[in-house]
């Protein structure tokens, strides 16, 4: 499975599709996934649970969500400071140099785990049948770029890389660095500006479950969203209109 060019471009645009019309399923499935669950333990297993615990209840597992939100921007910043900013939202494919250091030695594909904790953590959000289009709807996206992404850095690299694919998960992490630090010095405040927009998710979230006020976290929510629309058109545009060398992370396997 591999996304064509077109998706690959505009992969930003259609991965907020998924949570759109996952969210948009409230109109079809008015019961939030989280509330649905809740009240269906309550109902058959603990039925005489007070108020207050079924308060603790929602409030636990939507700080659960908002720390799986945290987790997808601490490994999107980590895999990030080893990465260039334009590199990680360039609209074109790099394969110029293989990167293999920081989380890259766990993993293959950090940044979209990270992404895949963002929409599991923001499904918890969403009806029954949104968090399923949230959830699948990303992953499948998520798997067609990687195997673009892969086969042209197969492409490239040739040797070099299928070595890395052999020695590295694709998605799921190993506890235990796969490869030797090829000692990269990452770039943790650059990384920390690109993904500060999915801190602001996880403090949202964590807001949420703190306060249970729907209204207050939408007025938030909204603000983190149009500020990272504004941001993403603001940097492709100036991406685009520079003269950008190719990523200058170098590794083992590509040297």
């Amino acid at each position: 499975m591999r996304a064509t060019e077109f998706e690959f471009r505009h992969r930003f645009w259609f991965i907020c599709l998924t949570y759109f019309l996952g969210f948009a399923c409230y109109k079809l499935d008015p019961a939030n996934v989280t509330d649905a669950f809740l009240r269906w333990i309550v109902t058959n297993h603990i039925p005489r649970m007070n108020p207050l615990t079924v308060r603790y209840a929602f409030q636990a597992v939507f700080a659960f969500s908002a720390v799986l939100v945290a987790a997808g921007a601490w490994v999107r910043t980590w895999g990030g400071a080893y990465l260039r900013a334009e590199v990680v939202h360039d609209v074109k494919l790099r394969t110029e140099k293989l990167v293999a250091d920081g989380p890259y030695r766990h993993v293959r594909n950090p940044l979209y785990l990270g992404s895949m904790l963002l929409a599991t953590g923001m499904a918890l959000l969403a009806s029954r049948t949104g968090c399923a289009v949230v959830i699948l709807g990303n992953l499948l996206i998520f798997v067609r770029l990687i195997g673009r992404e892969e086969a042209a850095l197969v492409q490239s690299q040739g040797e070099a890389y299928r070595a890395y694919l052999a020695a590295v998960p694709r998605l799921w992490p190993s506890l235990r660095p796969r490869l030797p630090a090829s000692g990269v010095r990452p770039k943790w405040l650059q990384a920390l500006l690109g993904e500060g927009w999915m801190w602001a998710f996880a403090l949202a979230g964590f807001l949420f479950a703190w306060k249970l006020d729907v209204h207050l976290y939408a007025k938030v929510l909204w603000a983190v969203v149009a500020y990272r629309l504004l941001w993403v058109v603001v940097e492709r545009r100036r991406w685009r209109n520079s003269a950008t060398p190719a990523a200058e992370m170098s590794a083992p396997l590509a040297s």
